[in-house]
């Protein structure tokens, strides 16, 4: 049943030659991997808002130069990455740009601040498409966190599905959304310049306002900037793409920038001409529908297809993730599972951490993770600034042909992102403080795992200069509940191997039981030792373990290796192991770590 129903779910396996299938196409891929960026425009422009709001609504014509800047930073980055693309055609992004070329530490600072981020990246746009959809449906409301955890699962099995395929439902939601995104803006700016629009709406642009700085405008910029997470995702997933890989990343990088480019100064200009003013129930995007259409069915199609769209952003985290991760598992940072494929070739265990972790962040925060955006954004901005450094020193070091042009670019996208990811420290400290704390915490842990792996490589090589100790002979004991077919076909198990000798070992909780036992085994088995170990306090494995100690100590003395046959019958059915007691599971796990014990299970398979 557990095997039809994973069917059912994800699907029939698929083989290793069917690999190239299951590569995505520029159409699909631009879905994809741009649905987080292109989402954040549903939020980036309003952020800008809440900070110039500060100083009075005088100051949103600010909002205008400020977006100006944002696009100057996503053009900066689209380059980058583009270069980055076809720097590094085998993925992962700011880790391996940063790794190369800055070092180690760098790399792994990149790495595990975009581990964070995408697990962010689920959490965060589910949470806020679910309270799109509860705004909608106040009843709804109390359910969030049950509708967010079910919407991730709803992902999360979607995505094991294959890339493809996960690829294939969710292209139409996003292309939804831009042509929902685009209708509002062209006809929105249609009203604007054929002055349908009350110009009293909006302050004038230049008028001067009390109470700005550069510092003020610096704090919105950083904000705006929110608007450009997700950017560095087709780069770290080059492998899922066609072939050429690297054309067909750089062409999808390229229409991505162009569409966020289109729609994030398209709301900012609407935002300003139709004098949006953010409110906590309801979003700038949602004013300008309502300004432009009415509450009529555009209005309605926006609105849905931008729920749809903040939600669908957690699959740039699903398809983002497990890449990053293959990168690091290789490198021996994180468990080597993550290098493993599921069943329809993804990386399935990355898919499914990635799920269940983000699910614990929404149960943490009672799916309120709005607070976490700041986090969400120096997440992002780190490894920009990383990233754009690394590929600084790789064209200073290589020198290619325009190598000048390439290094200006990436210096003013690096000049930028540290800019902003200053800003975000210094003026929402108390939102990203964390990093400072678990930043170095998972540098921690990437370093034990990896040193981890390293002493067991030392230990595993045959070159080593530690000698193997010879062995002597057997000496077999096996631990015996009663007078069974289980211990019998042990026994014949364990006589057929030629021992130095085989002991059974029997703990009675009762004297009267060992001398009935006793007699009894004599009757059956003979030329069998037999070892009984009176236990007063009824415990099985501490009397077991202090013989099978005290034999392999003698034996050791004799290059005698002490090998223990632990006697199991299987139930029929799976669910008849929970009638059991399961006492020789508990053995074997207990003497799994004793150095120089071999344990053997001798499986005995019930019929009915």
């Amino acid at each position: 049943m557990r095997s039809s129903l994973k069917r059912f779910l994800i699907g029939r396996p698929l083989k290793s030659t069917e690999a190239g299938e299951q590569k995505l196409n520029k159409k699909k891929a631009l879905a994809i991997l741009s649905s987080d960026a292109l989402s954040s425009v549903a939020y980036g422009p309003e952020q800008i808002l809440i900070v110039l709001m500060t100083v009075g609504m005088a100051a949103f014509w600010y909002s205008l130069p400020i977006a100006i800047g944002v696009l100057v930073l996503l053009t900066a980055l689209i380059l980058s990455y583009r270069q980055i693309i076809f720097a590094y055609p085998h993925g992962g992004g700011a880790y391996v740009v940063s790794k190369e070329n800055l070092g180690m530490l760098p790399g792994l600072i990149a790495g595990g601040s975009l581990l964070v981020d995408y697990i962010l990246t689920v959490a965060v746009s589910v949470s806020a498409g679910t309270d799109a959809i509860t705004s909608a449906f106040p009843s709804l409301h109390e359910h969030n966190v049950i509708i967010a955890i079910v919407f991730v699962l709803l992902l999360t099995t979607l995505n094991l599905r294959g890339v493809t395929e996960s690829a294939s439902v969710l292209a139409y939601p996003v292309y939804l959304f831009v042509l929902a995104l685009l209708v509002l803006i062209g006809v929105g700016l249609y009203k604007v310049a054929t002055g349908q629009v009350d110009p009293d709406l909006h302050a004038s642009f230049g008028a001067p306002v009390a109470g700005i700085s550069l510092f003020l405008l610096l704090k919105a910029f950083a904000s705006g900037s929110s608007a450009l997470t997700g950017v560095e995702a087709i780069s770290n997933a080059i492998p899922n793409f066609q072939s050429p890989a690297p054309n067909n990343a750089a062409k999808t990088l390229a229409a991505m920038g162009i569409l966020l480019a289109l729609l994030l100064s398209g709301i900012v200009l609407l935002a300003y001409f139709f004098g949006a003013v953010p409110r906590d129930e309801v979003t700038v995007v949602s004013q300008i529908a309502e300004e432009v259409f009415g509450r009529h069915a555009m209005y309605y199609f926006i609105q849905g297809t931008t729920a749809l769209i903040l939600i669908l952003a957690a699959n740039t985290g699903f398809s983002a993730f497990p890449l990053l991760a293959v990168n690091l598992a290789k490198d021996k940072f994180i468990p080597r599972m993550f290098t493993v494929r599921g069943d329809r070739l993804g990386y399935s265990n990355g898919i499914i951490i990635l799920g269940l972790l983000s699910i614990v962040l929404i149960i943490a925060f009672e799916g309120m993770t709005e607070h976490l955006i700041p986090l969400y954004a120096v997440g992002v901005f780190i490894p920009f600034t990383l990233s754009q450094s690394g590929m600084m020193v790789k064209w200073l070091r290589d020198k290619p042909q325009g190598w000048v042009t390439k290094f200006i670019i990436n210096t003013t996208g690096a000049l930028i992102s540290f800019i902003v990811t200053m800003m975000f420290f210094i003026t929402k400290f108390p939102q990203v403080w964390s990093v400072l704390i678990f930043l170095p915490i998972i540098l921690f842990v990437f370093y034990r795992i990896r040193s981890h792996y390293e002493a067991v490589a030392d230990q595993l090589r045959i070159s080593t200069c530690e000698e193997a100790v010879p062995v002597e002979g057997n000496v077999i004991i096996v631990p015996v509940a009663g007078i069974t077919h289980v211990v019998e076909n042990s026994l014949n198990y364990a006589k057929s191997l030629h021992a130095h000798q085989v002991i059974a070992v029997h703990v009675p909780f009762e004297r009267e039981d060992e001398a009935i036992f006793e007699e009894k085994w004599r009757k059956w088995q003979p030329d069998v030792r037999l070892v009984t170990l009176h236990s007063p306090y009824r415990s099985l494995l501490a009397p077991l373990i202090k013989f099978i100690d005290t034999v392999e100590r003698k034996a050791g003395e004799s290059n005698y290796r002490v090998t223990v046959i632990i006697p199991q019958f299987i139930p029929k059915k799976g669910w008849h192991n929970i009638l059991h007691n399961q006492s020789s599971l508990l053995l074997r796990a207990h003497l799994l770590y004793r150095r120089d014990v071999i344990v053997a299970t001798v499986p005995y398979h019930l019929k009915k």
